[in-house]
């Protein structure tokens, strides 16, 4: 099992290791990555398309309420234009902002295919 997650977040590091404004390390074993942004690199304009309209309604409003952190916009806006959930570093109680995700998908496939998306949606964040 460790050698599994070994090898997946070897192919996710090589996919978010190219992207400009993120940090990303190994995992060395673990089930779990975490990505953190570069300090500036988000701010509270940044979206990405989402095909539904109510959907994005709803993204919209919950991303426009009071204190909700940097990190969090990204994941609304990730997983309502992707449908990948990751969960937000900054509920981690810590001051750097990114996400943070599981490496349990088995189908190597698959895998690689969501990390292909997240490096393309996080570009695409980040320059919008």
């Amino acid at each position: 099992r460790v050698s599994r997650y070994e090898k997946f977040s070897n192919i996710a590091y090589d996919l978010l290791k190219v992207v400009p404004g993120i940090k990303v390390n190994r995992t060395n074993g673990a089930f779990y990555m975490a990505v953190v942004f570069e300090k500036g690199k988000l701010n509270d304009r940044q979206t990405l398309p989402i095909k539904n309209q109510e959907i994005q309604h709803l993204v919209e409003g919950l991303v426009s309420q009071p204190g909700v952190s940097l990190d969090k916009r990204l994941v609304y806006y990730l997983l309502a234009s992707t449908g990948i959930c990751v969960v937000p570093i900054s509920s981690f109680c810590t001051a750097e902002l990114g996400f943070r995700i599981t490496l349990l998908e088995r189908d190597e496939k698959e895998f690689t295919q969501i990390f292909k998306t997240i490096a393309e949606a996080i570009g695409a964040y980040l320059n919008s």
